[in-house]
């Protein structure tokens, strides 16, 4: 789901409500991070301490970026799926905290979020190559090499993969981790409100822009228009797309995010939205959303305090968490 384009590459609607004095100052930028762009737009009293908070956004994402990257060959992710099998690795205490959180939401969605699904990617990327499906026992390999009890953090700022060919990709939660991260140094800095986003698809609303009563966001559907405005205020929100990065074998479209419990890529172009207080959470569930569909998916959501969703398919069809249009404001369009 994309955005459309405004300050901060996000669109700010204005909203209607009323609202206190404007603060005296504002600050918008954005630079490459996470193999994205990172954009923020910060509202406050100081010019120049808003402009030293947007740098302290670029480097704490430049950094843990350099610590839990794929394509960075001596980022702490990288040794550590290097010397799966070969004991402990010391790691910044960063990623420890990350891998740990993962395993937490792993277990919190029974699976259907999952970092250790490095070794089904690698098995889907090559079948594309190849342009034929994985044989079922190179499926099953591969399978038996997914979820949490292969994973081992601590003491200390270490981690252990325990078998030979576990991997772990943290791409799926790492922006929303990042982004947590980020609001202490907002507050530390007199940063009264803001709107933070990963590529348009992790993003946390702080407070709300001058003259409104929240940050206004136009989603667009899966196939195509739009599916509504959405309100949002002091909440993380993570939207993904099953086919957002399709991979084409044998005529048939397979999507970039896969069912750790099958170890099949998801193949029904939808797009899932969830709102969280934390970023972590909501892109765990946003993901969940996606493989568990209307039933078990909606339901995963629902559980989770304070969090809400929206599963939307290219038909038109779309369902939601019984507080989505409350907890924000969603206006649906014709």
């Amino acid at each position: 789901m994309r955005w459309t384009a405004a300050a901060a590459g996000l669109a700010a609607l204005a909203c209607h409500s009323p609202a206190p004095a404007p603060p005296a100052a504002s600050a918008s930028g954005g630079r490459y991070a996470m193999g994205t762009v990172l954009e923020a737009t910060l509202h406050g009293r100081d010019r120049a301490a808003l402009e030293e908070a947007l740098e302290a956004l670029f480097a704490l994402a430049a950094r843990l970026d350099s610590l839990v990257s794929l394509y960075q060959p001596e980022s702490d992710l990288v040794r550590l799926n290097r010397a799966a099998g070969a004991g402990g690795v010391a790691v910044a205490p960063e990623t420890a905290e990350l891998v740990a959180r993962s395993l937490e939401l792993t277990r919190a969605t029974a699976g259907t979020f999952d970092p250790t699904v490095g070794a089904l990617v690698a098995l889907w990327s090559e079948a594309a190559r190849s342009g034929a499906l994985p044989e079922p026992g190179a499926l099953a390999r591969a399978r038996a090499l997914v979820g949490p009890q292969h994973v081992r953090v601590g003491p200390g700022p270490r981690v252990e993969l325990l078998r030979p060919g576990v991997s772990l990709d943290l791409g799926g939660v790492a922006k929303g981790f990042a982004l947590d991260r980020m609001l202490p140094l907002l507050r530390e800095r007199g940063v009264e409100s803001a709107l933070l986003s990963f590529g348009q698809s992790s993003s946390w609303a702080l407070g709300a822009p001058p003259g409104a009563a929240s940050w206004g966001l136009l989603a667009r559907a899966p196939g195509g228009g739009f599916l509504g405005v959405l309100h949002l205020r002091d909440l993380a929100l993570s939207v993904s797309g099953s086919l957002a990065q399709a991979l084409e074998i044998g005529g048939r479209s397979f999507g970039h995010i896969l069912d750790p419990r099958s170890g099949w890529p998801l193949e029904r172009r939808r797009e899932a939205l969830v709102v969280a207080p934390r970023g972590d959470l909501a892109e765990a569930l946003s993901k969940a959303l996606l493989v568990g569909g209307e039933g078990e998916g909606l339901a995963r959501v629902e559980a989770e305090p304070g969090c809400e969703g929206l599963l939307a398919d290219a038909d038109g069809r779309h369902w939601t968490t019984s507080g989505f249009a409350a907890r924000v404001a969603f206006e649906p369009l014709p």
